[in-house]
């Protein structure tokens, strides 16, 4: 389990790896004492705060969508791993594609992004694309499931939520990721056809590579390859051609 990074050696190892995702919150780390000194709280995305709990969403039942509509459209629902695939393989909707956003209350990249993922709801939600929020809050924490709930809420976010309801830490083993945002995307048939993560320091993904991935493949285009892992091996090629040319 890796525990929130402290502000000195933080900076050192974001440098060093060029990775700015949110790891798996200590369990220590989840109730700060009161007698926390400055220091510790200048890193604001990766001390957590308490963890949170969730309510039903509108995706499949009926129970879902009566929840939503008596609230204001937005919910969020606990939802097992394997639950959660089965879900997106059998949604009664039929999308073409589906993709289900990683995030949690105590990830500040991920709450910075959130608008992202609103947005693509908005642009390709009636045109064959499922969106799906999975929170890696900790559902046995109700304070944190109600900042969940009030953040969404904020954010507008109209579509399926789901607060992953595993033990600490199973969640990054599940979709073997070790940092969250992280983003997944679906096919029609429920199985993976991509991720988006920050693991690769070379090769940490933005939100517009998601839109540029679900906008090609609605569009019955391949899937287009990262801009920076093609630049990459473009860079990294080059001098290896010019290389053999000199050894002939």
């Amino acid at each position: 389990m890796i525990r929130p990074a402290r502000p000195t050696w933080f900076a050192l190892l974001t440098l060093a790896l060029a990775a700015s995702g949110c790891h798996e919150p200590s369990e220590t780390s989840t109730a700060p004492s009161a007698a926390s000194s400055p220091g510790d709280s200048a890193a604001p995305s990766t001390n957590p705060p308490p963890t949170v709990t969730p309510r039903a969403l509108a995706d499949l039942p009926e129970a879902d969508a009566k929840a939503t509509s008596e609230s204001d459209g937005v919910t969020l629902k606990k939802v097992k791993y394997d639950e959660l695939l089965s879900r997106i393989a059998s949604n009664p909707a039929k999308p073409k594609y589906t993709i289900v956003d990683l995030w949690a209350t105590w990830c500040g990249p991920c709450k910075e992004n959130f608008s992202h993922v609103v947005e693509m709801n908005k642009k390709y939600g009636d045109k064959g694309l499922a969106v799906v929020s999975l929170s890696f809050d900790d559902p046995a924490e109700p304070k944190q499931v109600t900042e969940a709930e009030q953040f969404l809420r904020e954010k507008k976010a109209n579509f399926t939520n789901y607060l992953l309801d595993e033990e600490a830490g199973v969640g990054f083993e599940k979709f073997d990721i070790t940092t969250i945002p992280a983003v997944f995307l679906y096919g029609p048939d429920g199985k993976e056809m991509k991720r988006f993560t920050w693991e690769d320091p070379n090769d940490q993904f933005e939100y517009e590579d998601v839109d540029h991935a679900v906008e090609a493949l609605l569009a019955g285009k391949p899937l287009p390859e990262s801009p920076r892992k093609k630049k990459a091996q473009a860079d990294g090629e080059k001098p290896k051609a010019e290389d053999a040319k000199g050894e002939k």
